[in-house]
Formats: structure tokens, sequence, C-alpha cells
């Protein structure tokens, strides 16, 4: 029926088009898209709040991602064992998260504190320099602790993959559609994150302050919101929902508990951030949805009718983030400022 042109199989590419848009291809897509935005979301979100307020650009995002995952992994191997189900494991890893998110938020707040305040009044390159070589000291000391204990610092750690239940490794079935147990988890905490976030900023008096302090940092001192304080809250708390990234990562299969995660991770929160517009959540947000679903579509025309090349569909996000760029240089919800000093 389809004859090529221009030396192009037509017809294979016809059919291959049709066989993506079937409904179990299309849904299954539709799933993996989502649950690699939610991981994404989880990924940025931190560097977002941290960004929007203070105008900071953390490269020490990644490492945050690192000390999570393997505060997390330690918390499920010590806590977890060889009989809890899978109820008695999600609980006990929610627990986990609690334990990341409040470690790595006091080591945020404590850089800030020690570290990034006496900066402020400084150029940003002094943030970036500072933020970039905190990255440097935090993976090396990750790395000597894990090398101690006899671990591969380049490979994910298999006993805290280990805590995961049975249920998430295995394919389900739902309405003739075959999902993962673990993506189905990452949508949930990534929504359920998310919407913590959300109710956060706008239903809390000291979201309240910290939406003051994005908009005009010197108005609201004036009106006796203590900045500085507020500074050290949204960096704790931006360092901690990244802490609970890496403990989502560590149940992840495709990331891991690992020195590497790090940099993985670190990458396409960047992307999400700068597409969606530096520091605002509704851009994170949108821009996770947009670089997730791009990324499962063609992963699965790469894995299906392309050529097998994990990197390729990394290729195609960065090819995202340079066209938004190009259409629109502050993103998809940027402004003109960000940052409240």
């Amino acid at each position: 029926m389809f004859d090529a042109v221009g030396g192009l199989p037509v017809g294979a590419i016809v059919g291959d088009f049709l066989e993506f848009l079937s409904p179990s291809n299309l849904a299954g897509v539709l799933v993996d898209g989502i649950a690699k935005a939610a991981v994404f979301a989880l990924i940025a979100v931190g560097l977002t709040l941290i960004f929007g307020l203070m105008g900071v650009l953390n490269f020490a995002h990644g490492s945050f991602t690192i000390v999570g995952a393997y505060v997390a992994g330690l918390a499920m191997v010590l806590i977890v064992s060889t009989g809890d189900g899978i109820v008695t494991r999600v609980a006990l890893f929610f627990v986990a998260v609690v334990v990341a998110f409040a470690a790595v938020a006091a080591l945020g707040g404590v850089i800030e504190t020690k570290l990034i305040r006496p900066l402020y009044d400084r150029p940003p390159l002094y943030q970036i320099l500072l933020t970039f070589g905190l990255t440097l000291v935090i993976d090396e000391v990750v790395r000597m602790v894990v090398d101690f204990y006899g671990l591969q610092p380049r490979s994910a750690w298999q006993e805290a993959l280990g805590t995961r239940p049975d249920w998430f490794r295995e394919n389900h079935e739902y309405f003739g559609l075959t999902v993962e147990g673990m993506d189905l988890f990452e949508i949930f905490l990534g929504v359920v994150v998310i919407g913590a976030v959300w109710l956060f900023l706008t239903r809390t008096r000291y979201g309240l302050f910290i939406r003051a302090g994005s908009e005009d940092a010197e108005m609201a001192e004036a009106l006796g919101v203590d900045v500085r304080r507020v500074f050290t809250v949204v960096f704790g708390i931006g360092a901690g929902l990244t802490g609970v990234a890496g403990a989502l990562l560590m149940w992840d299969p495709g990331w891991g508990a690992s020195v590497t995660v790090g940099a993985e991770a670190l990458l396409p929160a960047f992307v999400v951030v700068i597409v969606g517009g530096l520091g605002t959540f509704k851009g994170t947000v949108v821009a996770a949805l947009v670089v997730g679903l791009a990324d499962a579509t063609m992963t699965w025309w790469f894995q299906n009718v392309l050529v097998t090349m994990s990197w390729l569909p990394e290729v195609v996000v960065f090819a995202i983030l340079v066209g938004v760029l190009i259409v629109k240089p502050r993103g998809l919800y940027g402004v003109q400022e960000v940052g409240g000093h």
C-alpha cells in the first residue's frame, strides 16, 4: 500500500507508528512517562525551591541525592527483616524517607548557615563555585565511607535494593494494561510529595513567607519576616526533598544507591528546572511531565523500532532543552527576575 519515498520504507514507518498508537503500547508509554516525570519532579523540586527564593544555583543538589539514597538504604537494611510483607515494607520505607529527609535537611541547613550565607552579597559565581566544591567533597566522603564498608561505590547497593517488596518487581495487569509495580509506586509517591509541597506553599503561613520573600525580600523583611531564617528553612526543605528523591532512587533498579547517582540525577534536574523556568514550581511540574513523556516515548521507539542504545533518549531530552531555550529563553513559565536577595 505504501511505497518507498526517497529511499525511506514508508510502509514500515507507518506500520511502526500504528503499532505505537495501539491502546496497549500507548497506555504503557503513558504510564512509564508519568512514572519518569514523578521521579524527575521529585529530584528537581528542591532545586526549584532553593533557586526560586534564594537565587542560589545549587550544584551540590546531586550530592544531596546520594546522601539521601544511602541514608534511606541504611535505614531499610537495618529495620527490614526477611519475613516482612508488602504493607510492612512500604510503611518502613516511609520511616526511612522521614529519616533521609531529616538527615539531608539538617545537612542543608548547616551548609546554608555556615557556608552560603556569607556569600549572599557576592556575585553568583562565588555560590556556584562553593556548591560545586561541596559536590566534590560530599561525593568523595561518601565514596570513602562506602569503600570502607566494602561496597562498590559505582554500582547500586544490592542489599538496599533487595528490601523492595516482590510486588514492586513484578508486572501487573489492570484493564488489559501491563504495568510494573515500581512505576505505580513512583507515581503515587510523586503525587503525594508534589501535592504536599504545593499545599505547604499555598496554604501555610510559612509558605506565604516563602512566596513573599521570593517576590520582594526587602519588603518582606520590612513587614517583620525573618528572611534569613526563611532562607535557612527553605534550603533545608529543598535539600530534604532531594533526600526523599534519593530514597526513591534507592529502590529503583534503574538508579540505585551509588556514588554515581548524584551526577545522573543532577542532569535531568537541571533540564527540568531550566525547561520549566528557573525558580517556578508550576514550571517544574509541567516540565517534568514533558521531559518524562518525551523520554518514555523515545525509549519505546529506540528499543522497538530504531536501535537499542540507552543514551539516545537522553539526547532527545537535551534536544527539548535546546529547543525550549531557543523559543522561550526563560523557560515555559520563567519570569524576568528570580531570587529574593
